[in-house]
């Protein structure tokens, strides 16, 4: 919703104020500023007039289902600060989670991401708590760049009286799991902190090991100021993955079954490429989104390496097994369909294995030292290719499901607008099809819906909210949009909102993919678009169709002194798309334009561009 001067007893100067802040709340700093405000005008009817106010704790955040029993403990040793970096929003709804039960037990809490915390001020922290998810190669996310790079430099201060724990988010398909969240624990250690808890590293499925260690860091602060009641109620923690207030009983832990309503491939004949777009029904889901969130959806893997699986272990696919720690079961060909990862390599997963194994050459495989053979043998395989190259093995079918991860959901960022498509949700999808080590491989979920879903059918899904990819509050803020591939998805949606909400801001689109013939995803849109003008502008490269190949970074660069106008205009700048190569050579371009146009040096137009992300200027949803 959208304050207007008209709609609201406030000025154009507080409206536009207001509709900057709000929507960049989290729920627990709604519940305080209410509260906040309650105090605030009650103590301004006891005060002479001019006496400056302070409410000195933050108020309890609003019950939640089970509330943890509230402790007295002094208004000098509750204060606890809670820091997040989160890319896609999994670190910050956790840091609310924990952000709540703390409040609950009557600490007063600051609840900030990284990037609008003032670094200067860490020294006079006394009780920390991170959380900290881990982007693309170990790097940080981009709302934690900055106080990363505060705590490795020299300007970090000896943090003695500091005691503190992290909660790290990652991947183990990935070499450098946890790596942010790791750093994060030792420099702090390195700096003179002490631990409160152990550092808990999270696999994607994090829901018990957060709740776990949110218990652990209650207790530990419960015994730090002698607080009985405190370590009580921790063993009752139940960590809140969605947020408390969600209007519709789905979310990641019961996702909807959304029926299909219509699967249309975006290429053209003759494309190397396939590239789906999906519509799902949510209606009777009460589920809604905003531009710039994630549709999580709950994937099958193949039937085919399902199947060569099972027969190459000798188990019958109709044998019970577990799927979960609660203890349901199913077929072991249903779990190997629907409950476990089975595409994936990891070093933990092969750590497991080699204990169901005869066979030495895993053993050899995973001895010191081998860590560049390990790393090789991972890529491209699955797990398959494992069970084939070392037998035999001596496990039942129960122990072998036993070592594997649970099916981890897929994030597609969302191409539609609610407002538009009202109960629908828009994704765009590329099949993922390759050779590797003499075999066929498949995305797991990209596959699924191109070959296996079809029109009726149904799936789980759950709508993953994405605060750091979201549109200005001022709809009149001009917008640059950098999205190549099935990048452009999100801002189909941006489009698609500010069409239908009327917003007058201009508008400047840069799209890429290989051939303009075949691979011109939403082309008719965006032509509509331009027409009618809600598309102000809009730059393509498409790579394949000249000798040397362009792509969006480039087209960024030949327009630079526009886009540096735009820049200096208030223009926001967004970029979704692949985190490897396309979103650094972009950054590496605006960085260009920035120096180049802003009479800068390279490290002060870095500098500028980091300040635009701390502003929410320039956000991005790389993967």
């Amino acid at each position: 919703m959208q304050l207007q001067v008209t709609n609201s007893p406030f000025s154009q100067e507080q409206v536009e104020l207001l509709n900057r802040l709000l929507p960049t709340l989290t729920e627990s700093q709604h519940v305080w500023l209410s509260g906040y405000l309650s105090a605030y005008f009650r103590a301004a009817e006891s005060v002479p007039a001019g006496t400056a106010l302070q409410v000195v704790s933050a108020p309890p955040a609003a019950p939640a289902a089970s509330p943890v029993p509230e402790v007295s403990i002094s208004a000098a040793s509750r204060e606890v600060t809670v820091l997040f970096g989160s890319q896609t929003g999994n670190s910050q709804r956790l840091a609310g989670s924990l952000a709540r039960k703390l409040e609950e037990n009557g600490f007063q809490v600051t609840l900030s991401a990284m990037n609008k915390f003032k670094p200067n001020g860490l020294k006079k922290v006394e009780n920390l708590l991170i959380v900290a998810s881990t982007h693309g190669e170990g790097e940080p996310p981009d709302n934690a760049i900055s106080f990363h790079e505060f705590l490795f430099s020299k300007r970090a201060p000896q943090l003695e009286n500091l005691h503190f724990s992290v909660l790290a988010l990652g991947d183990t398909s990935y070499e450098f799991f946890c790596q942010t969240g790791k750093d994060f624990d030792k420099r702090l250690e390195e700096l003179g902190g002490s631990r409160l808890t152990p550092r808990v590293d999270c696999d994607l499925d994090y829901d018990e090991p957060a709740a776990e260690w949110i218990g652990n860091v209650l207790n530990a602060l419960a015994a730090r100021f002698s607080s009985p009641a405190a370590a009580e109620a921790a063993a009752a923690v139940l960590v809140e993955a969605e947020p408390a207030a969600s209007p519709s009983e789905y979310s990641r832990t019961n996702p909807f079954h959304a029926e299909v309503l219509a699967n249309i491939n975006l290429n053209g004949r003759g494309s190397d490429r396939e590239t789906r777009h999906l519509e799902l029904s949510l209606e009777g889901s009460g589920l809604q989104y905003e531009p710039g969130d994630c549709l999580g959806v709950v994937p099958q893997n193949h039937p085919e390496l399902v199947d060569s699986l099972i027969r190459e272990l000798g188990y019958s696919a109709d044998e019970s097994v577990p799927v979960n720690k609660k203890g349901e079961e199913s077929t072991l060909r249903d779990a190997l369909l629907h409950h476990y990862e089975i595409t994936v390599l990891t070093k933990p997963l092969l750590e497991q294995a080699a204990k169901l194994s005869s066979n030495g050459k895993l053993q050899e495989l995973l001895a010191a030292g081998n860590e560049k053979e390990l790393k090789s043998y991972t890529e491209g395989r699955d797990l398959l290719d494992l069970v084939q190259d070392f037998a035999p093995w001596q496990a039942s079918a129960r122990d072998f499901v036993s070592i594997l991860r649970k099916l981890p959901a897929r994030l597609y960022s969302i191409a539609s607008s609610f407002k538009a498509n009202p109960d629908e949700v828009h994704l765009t999808i590329r099949a993922v099809r390759y050779e590797s080590h003499g075999r066929q491989r498949y995305g797991v979920c990209s596959v699924h819906a191109a070959e296996r879903l079809q029109e009726g059918d149904t799936i789980p899904v759950f709508i993953q909210n994405n605060p750091n990819f979201k549109l200005p509050a001022n709809p009149d803020t001009p917008v640059i949009m950098i999205g190549p591939g099935t990048g452009v998805a999100p801002f189909r949606a941006f489009m698609e909102e500010r069409e239908d909400i009327g917003a007058e801001g201009k508008t400047w689109l840069f799209y890429g993919d290989r051939h303009f013939v075949t691979d011109f995803l939403y082309q008719t849109d965006w032509q509509r678009m331009l027409k009618e003008g809600s598309l102000t502008r809009m730059n393509v490269a498409f790579s394949r169709d000249s000798e040397e190949k362009v792509y969006v970074q480039n087209r960024l660069l030949e327009n630079s002194s526009e886009v540096f106008k735009w820049i200096q205009e208030g223009a926001h700048i967004y970029v979704c798309g692949d985190e490897k190569h396309m979103a650094h050579d972009v950054n590496a371009a605006l960085i260009n334009i920035i120096a180049h146009e802003g009479g800068m040096s390279p490290e002060d137009a870095a500098a500028y561009l980091s300040g635009l992300q701390e502003q929410q200027r320039y956000q991005r949803d790389v993967y």
